[in-house]
C-alpha cells in the first residue's frame, strides 16, 4: 500500500529457476481469489511435469497489489511442494528397473500430511500409510512396550485385534534382526518392516523371506539416501520406505519475474 499506486495492473510470470518436478500449482488460484481486485491467471503446466530453469509455469494478471500479496503465500506451498516432488522423482529413478518402489512416511509436518504426500505422488512415490487408521504397523517402540520381542505374539495379537472388529487391515511389523524377521514370518504378515538393516544382512532377509513367507513384503527403512538406494533395491525388497522425502527435501527455487 505504501509503494504501489491502487490503480497498477500488470502481468507475473511464476519461473523455475531450477530443473525438478512441480507440484502445488493448484495452490495459486486458492489464493489469488481471496485477494482484492480482479486477478486472473493460467496455469501453463500440470502438477508432475518436468520443469528446467526458466520454464515458465504460470501466468497471473490482476493489480500489483494483491499479486504482490499473494506472491510468497504462493511460492512457499509451490517451493516446498515441488521440492518434495523433485526428490521423490530422483529416488524414483534410482531404482528403475527393480521391483522395488519410493515410500513416504508418516514423518510431516503437522498440518501438512495430504500435501506433501500429494506432492510424493507428483513424484512418483508411493503413498505409506497416511495415518494410524488405515494399517497396523508394530513398531519396536510397541514390542518394547509389551515387555517382550516375541513378533509372532504380537502379529497374532493384531490378527485378534482386527477380528473381533470385523475389519480388515495390512499388518505390518518392524524387525531388526534376522531372528525377529523368522519369528514374523511364523504369522505370515502382509509386511515385514527391515529397519536399518545393512545390505548383506537386507540380502539374508530376503532370501529368508523367500523360504518361508513368500507372500509377505519386504520393505527396507532407515537411513535411505540417493547414494545407498539403488544398492538396497537390488536386495530383492519390494518396498523402501524414505522419511526424508518430506522431512528434508530442499525447497525446488521458483521466483516471481516481472515484464520489465
Amino acid at each position: 500500500l505504501a509503494t504501489i499506486p491502487a490503480e497498477l495492473q500488470a502481468t507475473v510470470n511464476i519461473v523455475s529457476r531450477q530443473t525438478g518436478i512441480v507440484s502445488g500449482l493448484p495452490v495459486l488460484p486458492i489464493v489469488f481469489e481471496m485477494l482484492p481486485g480482479s486477478v486472473s491467471w493460467s496455469l501453463l503446466l500440470s502438477d508432475g511435469d518436468t520443469v528446467q530453469r526458466g520454464t515458465v509455469l504460470a501466468s497471473i494478471t490482476g493489480p500489483v497489489r494483491s499479486l504482490l500479496t499473494g506472491e510468497r503465500t504462493v511460492l512457499n506451498f509451490m517451493t516446498h511442494l515441488s521440492g518434495i516432488a523433485s526428490r521423490t522423482a530422483e529416488f524414483v529413478e534410482r531404482v528403475r528397473g527393480t521391483n522395488a518402489i519410493i515410500l513416504d512416511t508418516r514423518k510431516t509436518l503437522p498440518g501438512y500430511r495430504l500435501l506433501q504426500k500429494y506432492a510424493v505422488r507428483c513424484g512418483g512415490g508411493t503413498n505409506h500409510r497416511m495415518g494410524l487408521f488405515d494399517g497396523i504397523l508394530i513398531k519396536d517402540n510397541h514390542l518394547a512396550a509389551r515387555g517382550e520381542a516375541n513378533c509372532a505374539a504380537a502379529v497374532a495379537a493384531a490378527r485378534g485385534f482386527m477380528a473381533s472388529l470385523d475389519a480388515k487391515a495390512k499388518i505390518e511389523i518392524e524387525v531388526d534382526s534376522l531372528q525377529q524377521l523368522r519369528d514374523a514370518l511364523q504369522e505370515q504378515p502382509e509386511i515385514v518392516l527391515l529397519d536399518n538393516m545393512p545390505v548383506e544382512m537386507l540380502r539374508e532377509a530376503v532370501a529368508i523371506r523367500n523360504e518361508n513367507g513368500p507372500k509377505t513384503l519386504l520393505e527396507a527403512s532407515g537411513g535411505v539416501t540417493l547414494q545407498t538406494v539403488r544398492t538396497i533395491a537390488e536386495t530383492g525388497v519390494e518396498r523402501i520406505s524414505v522419511g526424508s522425502l518430506t522431512h528434508s527435501s530442499p525447497a525446488l527455487d521458483l521466483g516471481f519475474d516481472w515484464p520489465w
